[in-house]
């Protein structure tokens, strides 16, 4: 619905959309969508507080993990809301102003996410190439400011999205193509110039690119740090610190990248799919990456089951 006045289109409300041909079944496909929010929140939430109560935690390797849960959280909490609201009280639609907020916190906490699996594949790097003096180099103060660069980073490429989404008119068209608001998605229901968006919304996309490759470099040397130990032991004990990492970066680059492709080359793809793919995007990773690093992490699996144990006692 629009409200047009003689200098501006003043956008009421958007509607967004559930599972395109199941809208009948949307109560029952609410059950393992709020499950898997129930989990994601809880999974991450441990993981905070367990590196946050043991000590012997507290090092470079865990903070990062931490910001990665942090991340997780933000991911899960922007979208809960919309994901509720269509799914449980069959009520799709959403102000033009809350849209452009849960666009602004979704790809701010994505991008954030996609720095921190950046800086952690450096961390994994630093740790096999030069271990000896990976303490030094990583201390928690440098910690610390790398955590506030990749926030004020994220904040700052993201910030002009709403304002800029803000400007533009729109005119009549108001149905969104997913379970939650995305620039992209927003940008496209534009009836006046939307070239600036576009172009910067392109430059966003290559920022997150960027981070990907610089991931892929950053294994190709420590690939080729390990291929250069003598010990084959000791070549899989390195390798094995970095599988929970890869597995965390798998798992939030495969649903992009899906998706990516899916828009642009496959426009025959069934909205249903589409629809999949993007709710997989914001679903998964927060709920797989406290137990990719439970389970493949000796040392936080052994905190947790100990913290787990002890209230029980």
């Amino acid at each position: 619905m629009t409200i047009i006045n003689t200098s501006q289109v003043e956008v009421t409300t958007f509607f967004l959309v559930g599972m395109p041909g199941l809208e009948y079944a949307h109560i029952w496909i609410s059950i393992p969508i709020c499950s898997m929010y129930v989990l994601a929140l809880l999974g991450n939430c441990i993981i905070l507080f367990v590196i946050k109560t043991e000590p012997s935690l507290h090092e470079p390797m865990y903070y990062f993990l931490s910001m990665l849960a942090l991340s997780d959280l933000g991911l899960s909490l922007s979208s809960l809301p919309t994901m509720l609201r269509i799914f449980l009280f069959n009520a799709p639609g959403i102000s033009a102003n809350a849209c452009f907020a849960q666009e602004f916190f979704i790809h701010g906490f994505t991008l954030m996410e996609s720095s921190v699996l950046l800086i952690m594949s450096f961390d994994r790097f630093l740790a096999i190439h030069n271990p000896l003096r990976y303490s030094s180099i990583l201390t928690t103060v440098r910690v610390a400011k790398i955590g506030i660069v990749l926030s004020f980073r994220s904040i700052l490429l993201i910030l002009p999205f709403p304002f800029t989404l803000r400007k533009l008119k729109y005119c009549q068209k108001s149905q969104l193509s997913h379970s939650y608001c995305l620039h992209q998605d927003v940008m496209k229901l534009s009836c006046s110039d939307n070239k600036i968006d576009v172009i910067y919304g392109l430059f966003v996309a290559l920022c997150g690119m960027v981070d990907f490759m610089l991931i892929a470099v950053s294994y190709f040397l420590i690939l080729k740090t390990v291929l250069g130990i003598a010990s084959q032991k000791e070549q899989l004990r390195a390798l094995n610190t970095c599988v929970s990492h890869i597995c965390a970066v798998v798992i939030f680059y495969l649903p992009i990248i899906t998706l990516a492709i899916v828009h642009r080359f496959a426009g025959h793809v069934s909205p249903l799919f589409k629809v999949l793919m993007a709710n997989v995007l914001l679903l998964v990773p927060p709920l797989m990456n406290p137990i990719v690093y439970c389970v493949k992490t000796r040392q936080i699996r052994v905190r947790v089951v100990a913290k787990l144990c002890q209230k029980q006692v």
